[in-house]
């Protein structure tokens, strides 16, 4: 298998036929030797009847329908497993990533990378949403000592080795992009006009892409426990200065300064800070704890275009590749 490509599917059936057209006249530019892997992520729209639809008039497209909805992460980890391609492709499912770029991506890795991403230009997202993404990634960046690019989206392309090494890591919850970033192998970018969402809206509320960003911080570093304890110190450090000065007042003055608001505060302060450091502590013990129970990512209820055995055959070689 030459290419494969992968798409996560939630909440857009209108894109699935579009998209899937889009994919394939790009692709036989390339190869006929392809194929589409379309997961659909328990959407509760009518995506899986699409997926069928697709499937049933082209052999070449994979069509999974996991068993409810795990989430992107588990739904990409999902088709990426099942790939075969000599080359791997990841994109998002809502045309707002070109197919036709396919071919940008492909030629660039032929010119000898393993990684390449695909960088978002003009992106059609809010101010609001454009500078929390940033900041987040500008955080994320020193957090995990990495140099991920905040305009790099799901989209890009990886040689099949760089999959296997992925789908081998042992941890329940990974982000396919993230850790491409501080994998460290030969990766490039190119530009990428951002389109138009074809339908809808985008399924990541404030609250989502809050969880997504903790989990992304407390999954690949352990520097926010630090952070705290330096927090700790410091203001431990600030408040025994301020008790000897209270001390000093009282002996060269011979009063003390009623001072409530700022006792007040300091509590305040001092308290919030031990609340969310034991909320930190808290989400790390959460993430083992997940971890320990080494219990499967996603279930797939069914497989079109495809086979539950060639399912297993990749299993065991990222299995064997585990015990290299």
């Amino acid at each position: 298998m030459k290419i494969s490509v992968v798409v996560p599917v939630y909440g857009c059936p209108a894109a699935v036929k579009p998209l899937h057209e889009r994919i394939k006249n790009t692709l036989l530019q390339i190869t006929s030797d392809y194929e589409i892997i379309l997961v659909n992520d328990g959407c509760p729209k009518n995506s899986w009847k699409e997926i069928q639809a697709v499937c049933s008039e082209d052999r070449r497209v994979i069509g999974m329908n996991l068993s409810r909805n795990f989430g992107q992460v588990n739904a990409t980890n999902a088709g990426l497993e099942y790939a075969s391609g000599d080359y791997v492709a990841l994109m998002d499912c809502d045309l707002q990533d070109q197919p036709e770029a396919l071919l940008d991506l492909f030629y660039e890795i032929e010119k000898g990378y393993d990684i390449v991403f695909a960088t978002r230009e003009n992106r059609k997202d809010n101010f609001f949403v454009k500078f929390c993404s940033r900041t987040f990634y500008n955080l994320y960046n020193y957090i995990v000592e990495g140099h991920y690019n905040p305009d790099v989206g799901n989209y890009c392309m990886v040689r099949k080795k760089i999959v296997e090494e992925y789908c081998a890591m042992p941890e329940h919850n990974k982000s396919f992009t993230t850790i491409l970033s501080w994998m460290g192998y030969r990766t490039s970018t190119i530009k990428v006009e951002a389109e138009k969402r074809l339908e809808g809206k985008s399924s990541y509320n404030f609250k989502k892409r809050l969880d997504l960003a903790i989990d992304m911080l407390t999954f690949q570093s352990n520097k926010p426990l630090y952070f705290f304890i330096k927090i700790g110190l410091l203001t431990g450090t600030v408040a025994l200065f301020y008790i000897l000065y209270q001390v000093i007042t009282f002996f060269t003055q011979g009063d003390v300064p009623e001072g409530w608001t700022s006792l007040v505060a300091i509590v305040c302060l001092i308290g919030s800070i031990q609340l969310v450091s034991m909320g930190v502590i808290g989400v790390y013990i959460g993430n083992i704890f997940n971890e320990t129970k080494h219990r499967q990512s996603y279930f797939i209820q069914e497989i079109l275009n495809g086979s539950e055995k060639r399912k297993k055959e990749n299993e065991k070689e990222i299995s064997d590749y585990r015990g290299k």
